[in-house]
């Protein structure tokens, strides 16, 4: 009896300890947690933003600093597996050296290739020239995928496989990116599911279960007030277009329907007169671009103007084409939800697209095999001795001058007009007003830089680098041109919906993504003249080439499960 009162003692002691450990764990990971939510990116900045402007502004920036982070991450990524291998074997660190393999079985004269890098005295306005269009000394640099002609680094006696090291790195980026955006559409997908279920149960949670007793702070507690306003009067607004929809007559449906198929016929014909354009205007740049001309400051702004006419275009094209769209869908009279949906779906169609038809353009070049151009390396080797630094340059330039445009329309064009809405009484410049901030313009615009950066990243692997600084600069360049130049919207939108829809958009960028990026590392030949994969058919011919080295089983087994009959079936899974 002595003894089991012991053990009893004992255990509970035993119990005692366990629970009190627990407690304290728990205790101390929630305060880590409570810490290292002021850690977040842009945490008082988002908040004040979605007390000020409702819930739907704060989407957006929310979603930008997603891709500050993504980018980022991605950066990190291609710097620790391509580029930094290649700056220590290129100087030398930690015992390194570098392998080349000598060509075997390609013409001589694939493997020509003289970058134009800048020699002897450069004037001023040629290092600006380089530096918009990606030619010169930012050619020869770790910026383009023609600076890692490279096949293997020598660490000590550790030999580092660079080719394979680029294309699995290529893959990682993108397998990341989809699986981040899938998880956090997934998480905008319950909100939305939850708050489509039962409206009425929505509208209760946010009045009886909406407030956060935790605040404190006066400002916080405003902030928190007038975000709980907007969603309410989002319900309220959609609740009255429901009606009147549901109360509409037979004959007005059909003028609705008939309208709308009339508009979508506009919006067919824009949209196939953004495109010609664009294919035209490529051929004629990578055709005229290359042309040798004297060395004088009128000749290279010339040629830095033909280098640039796609990235115009597609600009101006991306420009126009949204203008228009926003004016056609007022006539359409849908909710004010579905229409920032459908201007946003037309809009992605349009720049999205627009960057394929570049690609196809500048690949309908490469491929251009008239008159036996690309009989002995399998390309136009004349016009693209490194075909891919090229696609590089191209998706470089379009980066710059998307954040110069953006850069020049917050300085010349929205504080300007808020400066004579603000000091001048004349009626046709008060008849503009206060302009609203445009959530679907301006989600659109960083959408299709980042698209561009997936499709550019292979090419250029330094570009999520500039990809996390522009956004960077974005975010307090619109934060600006929020707070002193617009009003809040008329009609506040739901930022569950926002979110969730942003990040389908994005979703269907990355999908774009794949496509170029896809064939060009398995259809179309490798540069036999610069790049990791100089001495592979194709990019993609490195994976097999690696898996021959294995034991026979291993051999089988990747074979196998790189197979048609397991891939398929695996990825509709």
């Amino acid at each position: 009896r002595d003894s089991q009162q012991a053990e009893t003692e004992r255990l509970s002691r035993w119990e005692k300890w366990r629970r009190t450990s627990s407690k304290s764990l728990k205790k101390a990971l929630s305060e880590v947690k409570g810490l290292s939510s002021y850690l977040v990116l842009w945490r008082r900045d988002i908040r004040s933003i979605e007390g000020k402007f409702g819930t739907g502004i704060q989407s957006y920036f929310s979603f930008l600093r997603f891709l500050v982070l993504l980018n980022f991450i991605i950066f990190i990524l291609m710097f620790s597996f391509v580029i930094l291998p290649t700056i220590i074997s290129t100087f030398g660190l930690f015992n390194s050296t570098i392998a080349y393999i000598p060509p075997k079985n390609i013409d001589v004269i694939c493997t020509i290739y003289k970058p134009s890098g800048n020699k002897g005295l450069v004037y001023f306005y040629t290092y600006l020239k380089d530096l918009l269009s990606g030619t010169g000394f930012l050619e020869v640099t770790s910026l383009f995928y023609g600076y890692y002609s490279i096949d293997a680094v020598w660490i000590s006696i550790m030999r580092y496989n660079l080719p394979l090291a680029y294309l699995l790195a290529t893959f990682a980026y993108l397998a990341l990116s989809f699986l981040w955006i899938i998880k956090r559409s997934v998480e905008g997908f319950k909100h939305n599911l939850v708050h489509d279920a039962d409206p009425f149960q929505s509208y209760c949670n946010k009045v009886f279960a909406g407030w956060d007793f935790c605040i404190t702070d006066p400002n916080a507690a405003r902030l928190k007030h007038r975000s709980l306003q907007y969603e309410l009067q989002t319900d309220l607004q959609e609740e009255k277009l429901k009606q009147k929809i549901a109360e509409r007559r037979l004959e007005e449906k059909l003028r609705i329907y008939s309208l709308r198929i009339f508009i979508n016929i506009i919006v067919i014909a824009i949209l196939s007169g953004c495109f010609y354009s664009i294919y035209r205007v490529t051929v004629f740049s990578q055709e005229n671009s290359n042309v040798s001309i004297r060395n004088d400051t009128r000749t290279n702004l010339v040629n830095l103007l033909v280098q640039y006419l796609p990235s115009m275009v597609i600009t101006l094209a991306n420009f126009i084409a949204p203008l228009i769209f926003a004016f056609l869908i007022k006539f359409e009279e849908y909710t004010p939800a579905f229409e920032i949906k459908l201007t946003l779906l037309r809009c992605v169609f349009v720049r999205l697209a627009n960057i394929g038809v570049l690609l196809f353009s500048l690949w309908s070049q490469i491929s251009d095999c008239g008159s036996d151009k690309c009989k002995p390396c399998g390309y136009n080797y004349k016009l693209y001795p490194c075909w891919e630094s090229d696609v590089g340059q191209e998706m470089y330039k379009l980066m710059i001058f998307d954040f110069i445009v953006i850069l020049a329309v917050a300085l010349f064009i929205d504080f300007p007009r808020k400066l004579l809405v603000t000091h001048c009484s004349c009626k046709l410049v008060q008849w503009f007003g206060h302009k609203e901030f445009e959530i679907s313009d301006n989600v659109l615009e960083i959408i299709y830089g980042q698209t561009i950066c997936f499709i550019g990243t292979f090419f250029s692997p330094l570009l999520p680098a500039i990809a996390t600084i522009k956004y960077f600069i974005i975010f307090y360049v619109k934060k600006i041109v929020l707070i002193h130049t617009r009003k809040p919207a008329a009609r506040p939108i739901r930022a569950s919906s926002s979110n969730f829809f942003f990040l389908v958009v994005l979703l269907i960028g990355l999908l774009l993504a794949f496509v170029p990026v896809g064939f060009s590392i398995a259809r179309i030949p490798s540069s036999k003249a610069c790049g990791p994969f100089r001495n592979f058919n194709t990019s993609w011919e490195v994976i097999p080439d690696t898996i021959l080295q294995f034991p026979t089983g291993l051999q089988q087994f990747l074979f196998g499960i790189s197979s048609e009959a397991f891939a398929v079936p695996f990825f509709v899974i």
